[in-house]
């Protein structure tokens, strides 16, 4: 933006190169062109002082704006702090219950894996109990084929003593 001293400065220029103003400096002797550099610095004048009364009702209006906007933004915080304020009643108990639920699950994971493990553990011993059952199992049935095979056998060499005893009697 064109400072007011600036804008004399051109409007000097302005009548030097037009030939109302010697370039001595001097003004020419002429009351017509002083009539002139009055008109075109009390016009200057006036647009100066048009340009300042504009400047300010805009500057005005941007410091109202301002102002509506630091509101705006006092209500914002407002509501801000409203909410950051406002606690669920329960919100308390719900993070106790939910930190417990947490601990819980956290003791929960290894004694699931041990539980996987001795249940592993259980179905290796049964299986091997189930196997030794079975190979009892089947040594007691040879077994009892043995004793009664041998008690067979037993009973057919007592009978055979005994009818050579008679034989010899």
């Amino acid at each position: 933006m064109t400072t007011p001293k600036q804008m004399e400065q051109q409007q000097i220029v302005k009548m030097k190169n037009s030939g109302m103003i010697s370039y001595n400096g001097s003004p020419m002797i002429d009351d017509r062109d002083e009539e002139m550099t009055r008109s075109a610095l009390s016009a200057f004048r006036a647009k100066e002082e048009e340009i300042e009364r504009k400047r300010k009702e805009v500057s005005d209006k941007v410091q109202a704006q301002l102002g509506r906007v630091e509101e705006e933004t006092k209500r914002l915080a407002e509501i801000r702090e409203k909410l950051e304020t406002f606690v669920d009643p329960a919100g308390k108990e719900v993070t106790i219950v939910r930190k417990k639920i947490d601990l819980v699950n956290r003791e929960l994971k290894p004694m699931g894996q041990n539980c996987q493990r001795k249940e592993k553990e259980y179905k290796e011993a049964l299986d091997a109990f189930n196997a030794k059952s079975k190979e009892k199992a089947q040594l007691v049935t040879k077994l009892m084929e043995l004793v009664s095979e041998s008690e067979k056998l037993r009973m057919k060499k007592l009978e055979e003593l005994s009818k050579h005893i008679e034989a010899l009697h």
